[in-house]
């Protein structure tokens, strides 16, 4: 990793303790280099019009403020130093407390960069449903969620894979989740956890009633369409903060995008497996805490 000469942070602006600490990492980025600071909201031009020349974004907040800035980031090629405020912080690698102590490493280049695949999402309508077009392609660090939104009734998709016909859902939601998402939404549905570099996908329903139960691990070179068949419709999700309506007969189609999040690090690789029981409320050690059972 090369010096940092221009540092963006983005922070989550309901939580005060992230405003003070975020002024605070801006103020010690030091002299030689420049700093710019936002909210992580939605409105994301003023990050958009400074990320050109930006060598390091530092999220203070927690996974989901992440989430929104690698909207913005991955689009530049540009890090993310993730700066933990939230209870599980899977994706960040500083504690509150240790930031501004750490910080200067990092600026010197010391670290070194994981890459995370992302997905790509399209919401497409039943009258293009065999043709490329469709609405714009999203990118999903975390997963796309069709779910049921407000109606307090299961939804039913129609699942396939390169063409060819899975299953049909009954369920509360269907989910489709990258690597990073694993250990999100998927996980408390009972799904699997990938390592962080893998580049396959996971599809698993939530709460099913009829149609296949267990999750389904996907090459990335799968072409996953989830096709909606319930007369209410269900809502995407994308990274759980884009929900938009999808009708009866229309669908969304989820792929393995060419984009890849970029995470500054300093630790051991490993720290992912040495971490994941801590970083899911769990006590480390053979026997110790709880267990989770499927």
């Amino acid at each position: 990793m090369n010096a940092i000469r221009v540092v963006g942070v983005l922070y989550k602006p309901q939580t005060p303790k992230a405003l003070a600490l975020a002024q605070a990492i801006s103020e010690a980025v030091g002299p030689g280099r420049e700093s710019w600071m936002g909210p992580v909201d939605g409105d994301d031009s003023h990050a958009n019009d400074r990320l050109r020349e930006t060598d390091l974004i530092v999220t203070v907040g927690g996974d989901g403020t992440i989430l929104r800035a690698a909207q913005a980031a991955v689009a530049h090629d540009v890090p993310l130093l993730g700066v933990n405020m939230g209870r599980l912080g899977f994706m960040t690698e500083l504690r509150a407390a240790e930031a501004l102590e750490r910080l200067p490493r990092f600026l010197e280049g010391r670290g070194w960069v994981e890459e995370r695949s992302m997905l790509k999402v399209q919401a497409f309508s039943a009258d293009d449903a065999a043709q490329p077009a469709g609405s714009p392609w999203r990118n999903a660090l975390n997963d796309a969620v069709l779910g049921r939104g407000a109606a307090p009734r299961l939804i039913s998709v129609r699942a396939l894979i390169d063409g060819a016909l899975l299953t049909s859902y009954r369920a509360d939601a269907v989910i489709v989740s990258a690597a990073a998402g694993s250990t999100g939404y998927n996980l408390s549905a009972g799904g699997p956890i990938l390592d962080p570099g893998a580049r396959e996908m996971v599809l698993k329903p939530v709460a099913p009633h009829v149609g296949l139960a267990t999750a389904v691990v996907l090459p990335s070179s799968a072409s996953v369409e989830l096709v909606v068949e319930s007369h209410d419709g269900a809502v995407l999700s994308v990274d759980g903060f884009l929900n938009q309506q999808v009708p009866k007969g229309d669908g969304v189609r989820i792929r393995s995008g060419c984009k890849k999040a970029r995470f500054l690090r300093e630790g051991d690789r490993r720290d992912f497996y040495a971490n994941l029981t801590r970083r899911l409320g769990f006590e480390g050690g053979m026997g110790a805490g709880r267990a989770i059972f499927y």
